[in-house]
């Protein structure tokens, strides 16, 4: 299933916050879904399963480097 998720992440110890959402962008357009980018989101699109496992693997890296918040609304019925 096709489905369109909003998604923001704030790095909380980190003085600039370009690079941790820029690598958190990457992981996600590295496997394979197509991101859009808002001033305060990303508008993220993809195969159901693909985008969360993009999601899961980006928030680990981020988590890993320091601490973060995720915040995720997912839509499987928003105009793809």
């Amino acid at each position: 299933m096709n489905i369109e998720v909003e998604v923001s992440l704030y790095p909380l110890t980190e003085e600039f916050l370009e690079h941790p959402v820029q690598d958190f962008v990457d992981v996600l357009e590295k496997h394979g879904c197509a991101v859009e980018h808002t001033p305060l989101s990303s508008i993220v699109k993809g195969e159901s399963a693909n985008v969360f496992e993009a999601l899961r693997l980006g928030y680990e890296q981020a988590a890993q480097k320091s601490g973060c918040v995720l915040i995720i609304k997912a839509c499987n019925v928003c105009a793809l």
